[in-house]
């Protein structure tokens, strides 16, 4: 028991690499690489994830969830020490552990059958699968060795193969729309200005009231502001009524692909931001999406500036204060922010 306790721990540390992570998991489709400010930012709050420790037990939060204990108490359940030392001195085991039932000489029977374990993560989520996983190919790999203590190498394989499998039940959101679904009407200057008054009173119905990006209000939310998570909650709506209101909106022929691009990278982002808002219940869903979170921003101002593209291609420019402007005129700004980058 010791030694899988031990060893937990060395797994956790691994599975919080941001290359272990990104190598077992591909689920967004590829684009353009995001950039390295980022990239960097992202390294930074997955590392923040992984060592936040709310009570300051020993036992970081994501853990917590795995042994059923509480980030908000020292000492769950009573023992006269942390929740840390507990764990460390397998005093509490995670209940995963407790609900796997294994073939011995003598019949099945489930392994620390205690009530006075702690719960396990909440059914169905990623975190509660990998620890099912991992803890049944752990006690799958003693039972071959006969009861004999497994290796690091041996660890780090369990570790593999319960991501592996884990990846197997997970599959790609698919996209929001497709080509069949856009509708398409006329080209041209007045089709396009006409595209831009109606999507620019769909995204200024759905703008909510965050001052910041769910980035932000992620690590807002690692580092203790219990108001960030809501936050999140309502740019994730944002987004996803943004794309629901511009999926029933006629775009240009000039436009169609694109549009497509930004009802889709609209809901994609959405998602992601929604498993922002489970890192304290189901961390890894959260991680999952903080490794797609840059390839889906990127996607969605990719739409948006091939759309401004096609603006200035056909000449287009609305004076302030007109409707449709503010749309044309952000989308021109994120033109011209990206050919300056081009030049740097």
């Amino acid at each position: 028991m010791r030694q899988i306790l031990r060893h937990w721990r060395v797994i956790g540390a691994t599975l919080f690499s941001v290359g272990f992570v990104i190598g077992a998991y591909v689920l967004a489709k590829s684009v353009e690489a995001p950039p390295a400010a980022l990239a960097s930012e992202e390294s930074a709050l997955l590392a923040a994830i992984a060592k936040k420790d709310s009570d300051g037990d020993g036992l970081p939060d994501w853990e917590e969830a795995l042994y059923g204990t509480s980030p908000s108490m020292t000492d769950t359940f009573k023992l006269g020490m942390t929740d840390g030392e507990a764990v460390a001195r397998g005093l509490i085991v995670p209940k995963a552990i407790a609900d796997v039932t294994v073939i011995t000489s003598s019949p099945a029977t489930a392994l620390f059958d205690d009530p006075s374990l702690p719960a396990p993560p909440a059914d169905g989520t990623l975190t509660a699968a990998f620890a099912e996983n991992f803890f049944t190919l752990y006690l799958a790999a003693k039972q071959e060795k006969g009861g004999a203590n497994l290796s690091e190498a041996d660890m780090q394989d369990i570790a593999s193969r319960a991501l592996n499998s884990l990846a197997e039940i997970i599959t790609a959101a698919p996209d929001f729309k497709s080509a069949k679904d856009i509708i398409i009407a006329g080209s041209g200057p007045e089709a396009l200005a006409d595209y831009a008054v109606k999507a620019e009173a769909i995204l200024l119905k759905n703008t909510s009231n965050a001052t910041t990006s769910e980035l932000n209000y992620l690590k807002y939310a690692v580092e203790g502001d219990d108001t960030a998570l809501t936050h999140i909650a309502s740019i994730a709506k944002a987004y996803r009524d943004s794309a629901v209101g511009l999926a029933v909106l006629p775009a240009p022929k000039e436009l169609a692909a694109d549009h497509l691009l930004l009802l889709n990278s609209l809901m994609r982002v959405s998602q992601i931001a929604t498993d922002f808002t489970r890192v304290n219940t189901d961390v890894l869903a959260t991680i999952l999406a903080l490794e797609q979170y840059p390839q889906a921003t990127g996607a969605l101002g990719t739409a948006f500036i091939n759309i401004g593209k096609v603006y200035m291609q056909a000449g287009i420019s609305l004076p302030a204060g007109e409707p449709g402007a503010s749309f044309v005129n952000l989308i021109a700004d994120l033109v011209s922010e990206q050919a300056a980058a081009k030049k740097l």
